[in-house]
């Protein structure tokens, strides 16, 4: 794990973000108002989504459940999430949303978006596509719990009940890796089936996690280092508990997975990696397309767009090779830029220290375009060695509303001397700040919001608005040098190239090599990052399509509103409009924005 550091003072802005919702009556026998119905719905649906998905809870610091991990992949769970969202669109529908003020009708349109789309999922027609397939190398438990369990990650370590609900978590644990064999056993049945390349990865991270010896394991790193506050009498017993618990429990779950996908499914699992190879995968992929970019695209829009952005960039980027005196092609500048040692990094130390500075450059301005900073920290660490293979080069983990955890770009180390430097600016800006982290933050901290807009969100608007904050370079006074210039623009293409390439891939019938060739043509990336992205699209469909889905949405909303107010726009003003009221499906989001540009004209 890399060192702890903060990059940011504990500030707020003294300007308030305007409350979403008004003040509950005062008068008990008053009827209840349009406005306190609301409210309660948005509290009671938020309740009893923690009961289901505890594990929810322990990520905002809930830990009055911290003993449950959930009954995921059960049918009891999704019968239960199939008649909650029922339930709350039909308690929504009762209340008359023209008695809300404009606010109140902006949650409650998100909230309707989002139980809507809730209920889609765990429709029988769409699980039937989705459970049998609970698990791939980017998306599943054998990833993400060890990290959480690790001491290092979300699940808290402060006393002995700590460590106790979290051997109480592994139990829990251990059933859902034999509820994914029972899954992957349906899929087979049913001929809904992941690829093999998808399985292959994933007993690949099964066996690094199994190579290691117990009390290497990341679950049993809790007892390595205790607080003060777990008596020295306990310690050995907890450490006799977590180790049993791995070497008894948790690897024998993961040995029986690994031997069932290697000998039962890899021989049945897809050749072909696209959707279009899977049954019901061309359904499937639509609804993925609209369901990732809150919008009604085709396929075809999409992958149009990115070609037609992919051009765009390719002008810009020989722009760059211009200015730097290279004088052979763009396809041989890219080339150049991937090879010349001048742009290796020297060390995973180097890499940490040099986003450090980046963060101490971008704190010195953000203040001049945000009238609100999140009071979290953020942290900078390296992606865990068991893990790296699959990991982007960046990414972010929220933290805690109050503070107590704070967020966490991780850079990622795989493969060294094909990493570079070029591209560190823009990454921060995007994982980090103003990026992720000020998005997701601003949201989870404003008390003022219900719980599903502070918490919940959908990727287009999350992307989106990362991908947006990388445009802010100039304005932040970064890439000033013509190599970081180009790795933002290196950046830019790729979201513009995920366009191209994932419909390629699922609905054009892409091979996992010609994917892989399209973006080393029209990039600066290396191959192994480029086979990282590609493997990405592949276990994870439609989701690469929000990035620049979202983010030419806020420019364009942006433009509009420089176009309608010309000296009276505000950066400031509009940054915190976007921000303010967590994130919006993008028709939403237009609608406010749009609301917000009259409401000053008619000001002025």
């Amino acid at each position: 794990m890399s060192r702890r550091s903060l990059l940011l003072a504990a500030l707020l802005a003294a300007a308030p973000i305007q409350p979403l919702l008004a003040q509950a009556p005062t008068s008990a026998a008053a009827p209840a108002s349009a406005d306190a119905r609301l409210r309660q719905l948005f509290h009671d649906s938020d309740e009893a989504n923690l009961r289901r998905n505890p594990i929810m809870a322990i990520f905002r610091g809930d830990y009055s459940h911290a003993d449950q991990l959930g009954d995921y992949l059960s049918d009891a769970y999704y019968a239960a999430e199939r008649a909650a969202a029922e339930q709350d669109l039909a308690a929504l529908q009762a209340i008359p949303r023209d008695q809300l003020d404009p606010t109140d009708q902006i949650a409650y349109d998100v909230f309707k978006y989002q139980r809507t789309e809730d209920l889609a999922d765990v429709q029988p027609d769409m699980l039937a596509l989705t459970v049998v397939r609970p698990m791939n190398h980017f998306s599943g438990f054998q990833t993400f719990y060890p990290v959480f369990a690790s001491g290092h990650g979300a699940a808290p370590f402060r006393n002995v009940k700590d460590y106790e609900d979290n051997l109480a978590r592994h139990r829990q644990f251990v059933r859902i890796m034999d509820r994914v064999i029972e899954r992957f056993r349906q899929g087979l049945a049913s001929g809904v089936v992941e690829t093999q390349l998808t399985i292959r990865n994933v007993i690949q991270q099964l066996d690094t996690q199994l190579a290691e010896a117990p009390e290497a394991s990341p679950y049993y790193a809790p007892v390595l280092n205790f607080p003060d506050a777990v008596p020295a009498a306990d310690r050995p017993r907890l450490q006799q508990a977590y180790l049993a618990e791995v070497r008894d429990d948790i690897f024998p779950a993961y040995r029986r997975l690994r031997d069932f996908l290697q000998n039962d499914y890899l021989p049945h699992a897809r050749a072909e990696v696209g959707l279009h190879s899977m049954r019901g995968g061309d359904r499937m992929y639509a609804r993925l397309i609209e369901e990732n970019t809150t919008l009604p695209l085709t396929a075809d829009d999409v992958h149009n767009l990115g070609l037609s952005e992919v051009a765009r960039i390719r002008g810009e980027m020989e722009q760059i090779k211009t200015r730097v005196g290279f004088t052979g092609t763009l396809a041989q500048f890219f080339e150049h830029l991937r090879t010349d040692p001048q742009f290796a990094p020297a060390s995973c130390d180097a890499l940490r220290d040099g986003f450090y500075a980046i963060g101490r450059r971008v704190d010195a301005r953000v203040r001049e375009f945000f009238s609100t900073i999140p009071r979290s920290h953020l942290d900078i660490r390296r992606v865990e060695p068991f893990r790296e293979r699959t990991e982007a080069a960046g990414s972010y983990n929220d933290g805690t509303p109050d503070g107590s955890r704070p967020g966490v770009f991780y850079f990622n180390c795989y493969d060294l001397p094909s990493a570079r430097t070029y591209g560190m600016e823009t990454l921060y800006l995007h994982e980090g700040i103003p990026g992720h982290h000020f998005q997701i933050m601003l949201a989870s901290e404003n008390e003022r919001l219900p719980n599903f807009m502070r918490f919940g969100g959908n990727t287009a608007f999350v992307e989106g608005w990362a991908l947006y904050a990388e445009t802010l370079w100039d304005e932040l006074g970064m890439e000033t040098d013509p190599y970081q210039r180009f790795g933002g623009l290196n950046d830019e293409m790729l979201r513009a190239m995920r366009l191209v390439v994932d419909t390629g891939i699922h609905a054009k019938g892409w091979t996992r090599d010609q994917a892989i060739q399209y973006m080393l043509d029209n990039s600066g990336m290396s191959r192994t990052e480029v086979t990282a992205e590609v493997e990405r699209y592949i276990a994870i469909p439609g989701q690469a399509l929000a990035y620049k889905i979202g983010a030419l949405t806020i420019l364009r909303l942006r433009h509009e509103a420089e176009q309608a107010l010309g000296s009276r726009f505000d950066l400031k003003a509009f940054h915190a409009e976007v921000l303010d009221t967590g994130a919006l499906p993008m028709p939403v989001l237009e609608a406010k924005i749009r609301a917000w540009i009259a409401a000053q004209r008619a000001a002025a």
